[in-house]
């Protein structure tokens, strides 16, 4: 996916991923891709999982206009996931979880797909290291412990153009 044209991409970005504004400049536009991922959300419940959540809800609430489904789907964090099922770790990054959980990173971490699967492999292990503790036995419970409902990005002041 392109980088929407408000998000540049960093020397950070290039250095971290090997992917250069080059390299998407033929890529699908945000919109394209992100209404294309919203006709996917066909059967909920849904729940949308990261590990710290919060960039990916900034940029689904960016783009909240173009999936809209997807913007109102709630989300869980696997950060806050395992800072309460390892509470022994110093750091809850997902490098720092997946060393502890003896995960190797594959060659191409930090990009999209391989990131999502250690995600998912993290949310799983979780899942299954803490079954004996029944922290979570229901999604109704897994929601109160880590979830977070959809972000709302704030309405601009002054384009309510009268009160009713």
């Amino acid at each position: 996916m392109r980088p929407p044209e408000e998000v540049p991409m960093t020397d950070f970005d290039v250095r971290q991923t090997g992917i250069t504004a080059a390299m998407l400049a033929d890529a699908a536009r945000p919109e394209q891709v992100m209404t294309a991922l919203d006709a996917m959300a066909t059967a909920p419940p849904y729940r949308l999982v990261a590990h710290n959540v919060g960039t990916e809800a900034t940029l689904i609430a960016h783009q909240a206009a173009y999936c809209p489904t997807l913007a109102a789907i709630p989300l869980l964090d696997t950060v806050r996931m395992a800072r309460i099922a390892y509470p022994e770790l110093s750091s809850h990054a997902l490098d720092a979880v997946l060393r502890y959980l003896r995960i190797p990173l594959p060659a191409d971490r930090h990009r999209a797909m391989p990131d999502v699967e250690l995600t998912a492999t993290v949310l799983r292990r979780i899942l299954t290291d803490n079954a004996a503790a029944r922290r979570w036995t229901t999604l109704h419970e897994l929601d109160a412990a880590v979830g977070m409902p959809p972000k709302r990005l704030p309405t601009a002041h002054g384009s309510q153009e009268g009160l009713f």
